[in-house]
């Protein structure tokens, strides 16, 4: 916006005094109030119409990134609305009230601002419930710069999380996670936040006995006090991966059946949180070129496009929600894409990320729209005609400039050398604590309660 600057007069003129100013008719006067008026009630005219007209303009899913001036704006110490440990420090009462501040925000747009770490942290690398990768200071991390980073929205605030109303809005319920590697880090953030309002640690702990590990199946943690599961499904395509039709040519190791949902689903069965993420494994990589194919019904399609395929995979998922959950009982979340950052190279051609110690700041370096996000945030919206408690959690924007919180070459303990750089996983603490509090506040403007 331009500054309004005072007039001057022209060159070798001298300025008028206030005698001559109060000489004037009053005529004079009249015509420089009038002028005046209209000025002022042009410019609030042109200021209104500006802010009705960038919101016309701006993409419905993010803010442009021309718009992140002020990207790395840092509050005053001792600033009382930007208080972080003081709002840690308020009463439940409050919470209400945010509640219903918060309701139509749009949590996805915002910045990062930086806070120290101490005021922000849910839970440190103590907590029992990590796996080894993602605990990158133990495995060799020394900065923790990627630590003092907290996400503010535009125009309103995140509510901060609050891990005994969590527990008590889940109470005798089932919170389950399905999807790839990525959803499993946002499953093990979320179950150490709730875990500090949790005295007997103990008393959290998977039901099957299995560790906490890298492994292909699923695990359910429970909060014994609760009587809670949260639970998590690997399933990198949501789909059935299978052997081959007999008759399929030889260049087909496996078919990805895009009519025919995981066999899990039937344990999602009576959840009553279901979030999904999915996306990192459909690409040419880890499908057509390692031998994966499409099928659908009994018929390998070897011509069909990565994206084509992704597209009616999602409408799979969306048929079984429709058929096979409650809508007044379930909420079901699709987690939006959570960006990489290989720089210099591709994951297996020496990409990484290990340069950047705090979020992103040059702005041409950000990636464009993942292409997996138009056809999730389509489906969704789809699922919305029949299906009132559905919701795109979106982070894909907020999570794009956070090159600092990957583990990078700070890999779990035997990890063979030399391995290439893990520029797709978080470190925790870190990025997805922020997914689940964007999570916890979204379910809480829809009233998120299990019966």
């Amino acid at each position: 916006m331009d500054l309004l600057l005072p007039v001057h007069p022209p060159l070798g003129k001298a300025a008028p005094s206030a005698s001559m100013i109060m000489a004037s008719s009053p005529f004079q006067i009249t015509v420089v109030k009038r002028e005046v008026t209209c000025a002022v009630s042009f410019l609030l005219l042109t200021i209104i119409s500006s802010f009705f007209l960038f919101d016309f303009l701006r993409p419905f899913q993010y803010q442009p990134i021309s718009k992140v001036s002020g990207f790395f704006s840092q509050y005053l110490p001792g600033g009382s609305t930007n208080d972080r440990s003081g709002l840690l420090r308020r009463e439940d009462e409050d919470d209400k009230k945010q509640q219903l501040l918060q309701v139509g925000c749009d949590y996805s747009v915002g910045r990062w601002v930086r806070e120290e770490a101490s005021a922000l942290r849910f839970y440190d690398e103590d907590c029992p419930f990590l796996d080894p990768g993602f605990r990158c200071r133990r495995s060799g991390r020394r900065d923790v710069e990627y630590l003092n980073w907290r996400w503010q929205p535009d125009g309103c605030d995140l509510p901060r999380f609050n891990a005994s109303d969590f527990l008590e809005r889940s109470r005798n319920g089932r919170v389950v996670f399905a999807g790839d590697s990525i959803g499993r880090n946002q499953w093990e953030s979320l179950i150490c936040m709730l875990a500090q309002a949790v005295s007997n640690k103990s008393a959290i702990y998977e039901v099957n006995g299995n560790p906490i590990t890298k492994h292909k199946g699923f695990l359910r943690m429970r909060f014994d006090d609760y009587n809670l599961t949260v639970e998590y499904y690997r399933m990198p395509y949501l789909v059935v991966t299978d052997r081959p039709p007999k008759d399929a040519p030889e260049v087909v190791k496996y078919a990805i059946r895009l009519d025919k949902l995981h066999w899990y689903s039937k344990l999602w069965a009576g959840a009553d949180l279901l979030l999904v993420n999915d996306g990192h494994w459909w690409n040419a990589g880890k499908t057509t070129d390692q031998g994966f194919y499409f099928q659908e019904g009994d018929t390998v399609n070897m011509t069909m496009e990565v994206e084509e395929a992704f597209r009616r995979s999602l409408q799979t998922w969306k048929t079984w929600v429709m058929e096979n959950l409650d809508p007044m009982k379930t909420h079901v979340a699709f987690r939006s894409y959570s960006p990489v950052h290989y720089r210099d190279g591709t994951w297996d051609g020496g990409g990484r990320c290990n340069t950047s110690f705090a979020p992103e700041v040059n702005y041409t370096r950000l990636e464009a729209e993942p292409w997996n996000n138009k056809f999730i945030h389509d489906v969704v919206k789809q699922l919305r005609d029949g299906y009132s408690q559905v919701q795109f959690l979106n982070i894909t924007y907020l999570t794009e400039f956070r090159i600092d919180g990957h583990p990078s070459q700070y890999r779990e303990p035997g990890t063979p050398q030399p391995a290439p750089q893990d520029c797709s996983h978080w470190c925790l603490p870190g990025v997805p604590d922020t997914w689940n509090e964007v999570l916890y506040a979204n379910l809480q403007s829809k009233g998120f309660r299990t019966k």
